[in-house]
């Protein structure tokens, strides 16, 4: 019996499509930073939220950025193994939106953060906020700056656990 074209999973390209939105959108704010900003520089926004030119050459939360030059190599071979196993996961549950969607947007997180480290070295990240109740954790109450290719990981790492919960709830 033939499935409807409502009920038709999206294709690979849908998916490499969005992911490939991501990445185009990742490195259009990180060129406009780069144009804007000199290292350092802040730009107030709100009474919570800055602009800023900043560059990380770990991971989250500068994981492994004091290390001596190795990690750039470990972070770009890393997102390479991660983008062929995510393509491969994209290929083998077509049927799975929400999962595809989420493993997208970390694809194109992953990829836009590699292309920062193969051009630059470093990733630039240019979101700040602060508030009052992070000074506990962070210094001065300001969460590390991040990029849209932070934000696509993590709402693709939010929407795998939402489909996990989702999957065990209906079992």
């Amino acid at each position: 019996m033939a499935r409807s074209a409502s009920n038709a999973a999206p294709g690979l390209a849908v998916w490499l499509g969005l992911a490939v939105a991501v990445i185009l959108l990742d490195q259009l704010t990180k060129t406009l930073v780069l144009g804007e900003f000199r290292l350092g520089d802040s730009r107030t926004i709100t009474s919570y939220f800055n602009l800023v030119r900043a560059h990380n050459t770990g991971a989250a939360f500068s994981f492994l950025a004091g290390a001596s030059g190795w990690q750039r190599w470990f972070f770009v071979g890393l997102g390479a193994v991660a983008s062929v196993f995510i393509v491969w996961m994209l290929r083998a549950h077509p049927t799975q939106r929400l999962f595809c969607f989420a493993i997208s947007l970390i694809l194109g997180g992953a990829v836009g953060n590699v292309i920062d480290r193969l051009l630059h070295g470093y990733v630039v990240d240019f979101l700040q906020f602060h508030w009052d109740f992070l000074s506990p954790m962070f210094h001065g109450g300001y969460f590390p700056a991040f990029n849209v290719a932070d934000s696509a990981i993590t709402a693709g790492a939010i929407g795998l656990i939402i489909d996990e919960l989702r999957r065990v709830r209906r079992s």
